[in-house]
């Protein structure tokens, strides 16, 4: 899993192993955290709220499952697949505060806006809250689901936790007491992969999901505003629609002004571009493709709206697009962005983090069985067989001749 995220002119990104931070815009020493390097988890020590054996022995491979950055930027945090939570500071200088440990592999994290906890999504479809004022402190479960979560995210005035699993629901409760659901939002037919909020529209949410699908929706009443087929939009639009795809969300970012939105499918060397409309009768309308020379493996955007792109190049990792007059161009001259994507280049040159990634999601679609058919063809052959049975059974009797009367002759005795 590789991601990126921002902190003003701060390139955040996470891949293989490794966290890095690399200012954009001044030569500064970029920071760097392997988690193959990390503090172990000390024998014997057993995590908290462990109800099976998958907390306490069980190793992993040290890459990076899930991260997150605060709505401030000061905060960053990740979790591995050797189950460490990792926090992070950027205040004086980028320090790692805590190593924690969670119970089972994680799949999503949020802040909260007050930046005070983190909210943690695990495969098992719990969510625990760890407290970022104490990070030495152990995390507490907050809820939990009946399937593995795939996303959580949090409103923007902290009143609600917004959770997507692999049910194809969208969950949203309230944040002090989960156990009050405020509203289901409805309607994928595959599992929801994708969360996002946008800028300046606290009341909307965006999901993505494996259907293909990119929905809006008004979720504190679980109401859908719009719902737009990612594939129909590729045949509409594009003179070589590629054919045989899942189209599995994975991605969705909005700018800092809230107006654009950025989309990535699984397999799909482009990024959907989106506008949205406060007023218009379609809130979000589609806008431009941008192609990729390679598979992205994440995206945002950073303080200026432009778009950082990072896919599996080990030659060019990154590719930066900019909005000018009301058309997204890619940024080919970039001292900034040659020296971001040198630094990124040298500190993975030894791992197989550009790895193409194309079917993260393959295990998560259900398999529909329709036995139906097959049923009804046993049935009617079953029937024929009988048929056919009880034919020839009326034929045999038919056939068999009469029982011969005795040559025996009787004498009658004489009187």
């Amino acid at each position: 899993m590789s991601f990126v995220g921002f902190y003003g002119e701060w390139f955040l990104s996470a891949c293989g192993s490794k966290v890095v931070a690399i200012h954009t815009k001044e030569h500064r020493k970029p920071f760097v955290f392997d988690c193959s390097s990390a503090e172990k988890r000390p024998k014997g020590v057993n995590v908290v709220n462990s109800s099976d054996g998958d907390a306490s022995e069980d190793t992993g491979s040290d890459k990076v499952l899930s991260f997150a950055v605060s709505a401030s930027g000061k905060l960053m945090a990740l979790t591995d697949d050797n189950k460490r939570l990792v926090l992070f500071q950027s205040e004086p200088l980028w320090h790692c505060i805590s190593i924690r440990w969670v119970t089972r592999r994680c799949t999503s994290m949020v802040f909260s806006q007050a930046e005070d906890e983190l909210l943690v999504a695990d495969k098992s479809g719990d969510v625990y809250s760890f407290s970022v004022l104490e990070p030495q402190r152990e995390g507490e479960l907050k809820m939990g689901h009946l399937s593995m979560l795939l996303a959580v995210t949090i409103s923007i005035d902290d009143q609600y936790i917004i959770t997507a699993d692999r049910d194809e629901k969208i969950r949203v409760s309230h944040h002090r007491s989960p156990y009050n659901i405020q509203s289901y939002c409805l309607g994928h037919q595959q599992f929801v992969s994708a969360l996002q909020i946008p800028s300046g529209h606290p009341q909307w949410l965006l999901s993505g999901s494996g259907d293909g699908t990119l929905k809006l929706w008004e979720f504190e009443s679980g109401r859908r505003l719009q719902s737009l087929d990612l594939r129909q939009l590729e045949d509409t639009l594009s003179t070589d629609p590629v054919k045989g795809l899942n189209r599995a969300v994975f991605c969705v970012r909005s700018s800092p002004t809230g107006r654009d939105v950025a989309v990535l499918c699984e397999g799909v060397m482009k990024v959907y571009m989106f506008t949205l409309d406060q007023n218009g009768i379609e809130k979000l309308v589609p806008h431009s493709k941008l192609q990729l020379s390679h598979h992205p493996m994440d995206t945002d955007f950073d303080i200026e709206g432009r778009l950082w792109v990072l896919s599996d190049s080990t030659v060019a990792p990154l590719q930066v697009f900019s909005l000018a007059q009301n058309s997204w161009e890619s940024e080919t001259v970039n001292d900034n962005l040659s020296r971001v994507t040198d630094i990124l280049k040298t500190e993975w040159s030894t791992t197989d983090s550009f790895q193409r990634i194309t079917n993260r999601f393959e295990y998560l679609y259900k398999v529909g069985f329709d036995n139906v058919n097959n049923y009804l063809q046993k049935k009617q052959q079953r029937i024929i067989e009988h048929q056919l049975k009880r034919t020839m059974s009326q034929k045999a009797k038919c056939n068999k001749r009469p029982k011969e009367e005795s040559d025996e002759v009787l004498i009658k005795p004489s009187v």
